[in-house]
């Protein structure tokens, strides 16, 4: 009984094996050709040019993000609160990166939603052209670097760029402005960080004080004030203060 279902086994894999050339030679693949042509008209050349900056411009999309939102900011006060608590690689990067990643999102939603009412979905309805609704999305983002953006910073690069005295925030270029609200998040961020550090440094100097009163000069203080400083982070409830400022600073 045995044998025979192994001859039938064997028959069957036989029959597979003798079939399946057979198979695949009747599946056929679809070609594909990748080629260049010489434009022939001025239209076909500005369709070219369309789409070797539309491709330029999805590649530096991830900078253009960090750049024009709330990123930088909230990654570096979240660096520096681990940092200051002491833990190098607690959380790891890829929590302290999406963390940002989550925030940026939820302060810059209203900015993503004055974009798409007032360029993303009249363009997609034919209302408006691919100009209009590019000067369209610009607009709320510019309101909010703006409101983020220090005078300081700002009259620097309008001094740099060797531009006329703006009137107005109208008057200010785009190319001017960006660079000045990166600058001034660079400098919100730090001040932030240094107010988070203060207390953490209070307990090194007090653990490092003990340390060398009791003669343990060789005993790293680090070692000792960690598990102190983590007791005071949970008992005041860390992240959820450093992240409510955060958010609030966006906010008001």
């Amino acid at each position: 009984m045995l044998i025979s279902r192994l001859k039938k086994i064997l028959s069957i894999i036989g029959l597979y094996l003798i079939t399946m050339p057979q198979a695949n030679a009747a599946i056929s693949f679809p070609s594909i050709n990748i080629g260049m042509q010489s434009a022939s008209t001025p239209q076909e050349f500005t369709q070219g040019i369309q789409i070797l900056i539309l491709l330029t411009i999805l590649t530096l999309a991830p900078s253009i993000i960090v750049m024009t939102t709330a990123f930088i900011r909230i990654v570096i006060v979240l660096s520096l609160t681990r940092q200051a608590i002491g833990t190098a690689s607690l959380p790891p990067n890829q929590v302290i990166v999406g963390l940002a990643l989550i925030l940026t999102f939820f302060v810059m939603t209203p900015t993503f939603t004055k974009i798409n009412e007032t360029a993303y979905q009249p363009y997609m309805k034919n209302i408006i052209t691919q100009q209009q609704a590019l000067d369209n999305a610009i607009v709320p983002l510019r309101d909010f670097m703006f409101k983020q953006t220090h005078e300081e910073e700002l009259a620097l690069f309008v001094k740099l760029s060797k531009i006329q005295k703006p009137k107005s925030k109208v008057d200010v270029p785009t190319y001017v402005l960006i660079p000045s609200f990166v600058l001034s998040e660079l400098k919100t961020a730090f001040k932030i960080g240094f107010v988070i550090f203060l207390p953490f440094l209070v307990i090194d100097l007090v653990v490092a004080s003990v340390l060398v009163s009791m003669g343990m000069m060789f005993l790293p203080p680090t070692t000792i004030a960690m598990p102190f400083k983590l007791i005071m982070f949970v008992m005041v409830d860390g992240w959820y203060l450093v992240i409510k400022s955060l958010v609030e600073g966006f906010v008001s």
